[in-house]
């Protein structure tokens, strides 16, 4: 497996991490959170995660 490839893998493990953290304290569907963490058309659009 590639570095890119890795590193993608990565980025989507920490958005699924985050979203379903996020889902347990909100009640919102994990899939809805995951595609909020992914539009680019966010106002903090600028923020990266790790």
């Amino acid at each position: 497996m590639t570095s890119k490839k890795k590193k993608e893998l990565l980025k989507l493990q920490i958005y699924r991490a985050v979203a379903s953290s996020t889902a347990i304290e909100t009640g919102e569907s994990i899939p809805e959170l995951e595609r909020k963490l992914k539009n680019k058309s966010s106002k903090f659009n600028w923020l990266t995660l790790a």
